[in-house]
């Protein structure tokens, strides 16, 4: 019994505890809850009175900026950050009143332009304060942290016809203008070297009307108009590439020596190519071909022996003087001259013999050397040389005293042989050759017809005959003697005819 009444009473104390447990509890966390808020309300005040002062701040800068230039603010030139329209136009009312540009000129001095010559004055049609006006103050927080400069240009009043008569009366523009002039290759007798340029004394007066121009409207008190580029400048320096280029190439040319080989040497070198090579304004080598051309047709004048006329002894020991007929040097001056021109462009140095159309034996007077036949037509007679020394020898009867018949003088060569032939004449007008001969030895020199052959239908041969009994321009010889020439030569062999 007493066992039960205490469990009984443990039980309600047990109860009673935890009920006073949650009552401390909820009073605990209602006092907590009570400090946040109180907290809150503050922060809450606080952030009120910092917003509230910073919206102050800002309206009250904002106001300021509404009678002043934002900064790094620029108007001509002047820097007005944080001043007034009125301080700005004090300025440059106080500017405009006796103000003056130095104009400093190269090699010419200086030169004053005072505004009172040009009526300068600032203009009152309130142009400062729409700048003061055109900027938002409210943007002010913007322009702190910019720190790019507004540039703004207001107009000055002068009188432009005054400033462009006072420009044109300066003595940079009215002394000499000696025109600036490129730097270039040079030829110095032994190599191209760079010649500097030349900046001269020429202004760009579009350039000095700018300057001087931009200068009044910023007050500047002095222009340099060399620092402000207002001269002309060379195209190129001596520096550029185009300069050193051209340079390179001209050295190239002229590393060329090309040496004929000729009885005397020819050579073709810098003093000679120097003479054919020019640049032009853009720096462009020109090598002019057609002096090269010229040049090369005076070598071929000089050594062509074709058709020329050549002094010479002949086997009888006689001299004699021949012109014309078909042997005999002759350069090929169009083929030579594209030879020359691409050696002298890759600046090649070498020996050659020129390109010929026609070569002979030698080189010389008597280019067709030591082996040849000689037709003395005054003699009538001819002579086989061999090395020098004569093979065989025999009279001869040539063409006629006609000028249809008469043998022609020249130096030509044996360009066919036949053994036998038939000779056959011009077509008449009846239409029939005017003859048709037959013969055993037949030694073409010309292309119209004339050589060597045996005539046996010939009484004899030498002296005079050729005056009554003359051929139609032939060489005519015994049998015997034109098997035996016919017998010794060869095509190509030089024959010599002359008087």
């Amino acid at each position: 019994m007493s066992a039960k009444k205490d469990g009984r009473t443990s039980g309600k104390n047990q109860e009673k505890q935890k009920n006073v447990s949650i009552q401390n509890n909820a009073s605990k966390q209602k006092r907590i809850s009570g400090q946040k808020q109180a907290f809150r309300q503050k922060l809450f005040v606080a952030s009120a009175a910092v917003i509230g002062s910073l919206c102050i701040a800002y309206l009250c800068v904002s106001f300021y900026f509404m009678k002043h230039f934002f900064p790094n603010t620029i108007i001509n030139g002047q820097d007005f950050s944080g001043q007034t329209a009125e301080a700005a136009e004090a300025f440059f009312k106080e500017r405009t009143e006796g103000y003056s540009l130095t104009v400093i000129a190269n090699g010419s001095g200086t030169e004053t332009i005072h505004g009172s010559e040009i009526s300068l004055t600032c203009r009152e049609g309130g142009e400062i304060k729409a700048v003061l006006k055109q900027q938002n103050a409210f943007q002010w927080p913007v322009k702190l942290w910019n720190k790019k400069a507004s540039d703004v240009q207001i107009e000055l009043s002068y009188d432009r016809a005054a400033l462009e008569k006072r420009i044109q009366s300066l003595d940079a523009v009215t002394s000499e203008q000696i025109p600036a002039s490129s730097a270039f290759p040079k030829y110095d007798g032994n190599t191209y070297v760079i010649e500097p340029e030349s900046c001269g004394t020429a202004v760009n007066i579009r350039a000095v009307k700018e300057c001087i121009t931009n200068s009044v409207q910023t007050f500047a008190a002095e222009v340099d108009l060399k620092q402000e580029d207002c001269y002309e400048t060379p195209k190129y320096t001596s520096q550029s590439e185009q300069v050193t280029s051209a340079c390179e190439t001209l050295n190239t040319y002229c590393r060329a020596s090309i040496t004929y080989n000729m009885d005397v040497p020819v050579v073709v070198d810098k003093a000679l190519i120097s003479g054919w090579l020019s640049v032009d304004g853009d720096m462009n080598v020109t090598l002019n071909e057609a002096a090269v051309r010229e040049w090369m047709r005076e070598f071929g004048k000089r050594y062509d022996t074709l058709g020329s006329s050549r002094t010479f002894t002949t086997p009888a020991g006689k001299t004699a003087e021949v012109s014309g007929g078909t042997y005999g040097w002759s350069v090929d001056e169009d083929g030579e001259t594209a030879l020359l021109i691409d050696h002298i462009k890759k600046g090649e140095v070498l020996s050659k013999e020129p390109a010929w159309c026609q070569t002979a034996a030698a080189h010389g007077a008597q280019d067709w050397g030591s082996t040849y036949i000689d037709v003395d037509l005054s003699a009538q007679h001819m002579w086989y040389v061999v090395n020098g020394g004569i093979a065989m020898q025999c009279d001869v009867v040539t063409g006629a005293p006609d000028a249809s018949k008469v043998t022609p003088a020249g130096v030509y060569y044996v360009s066919e042989k036949l053994s036998p032939t038939v000779l056959i004449g011009e077509i008449q007008a009846d239409g029939k050759p005017e003859y048709e001969q037959e013969v055993d030895y037949w030694m073409r020199v010309t292309q119209s017809g004339i050589g060597f052959h045996d005539a046996d239908w010939q009484p004899a041969f030498g002296g005079d005959l050729y005056l009554s009994i003359g051929s139609h321009g032939c060489i005519n010889m015994s049998k015997y003697d034109a098997q035996t020439l016919y017998s010794m030569i060869e095509l190509g062999v030089p024959a010599v005819i002359h008087y």
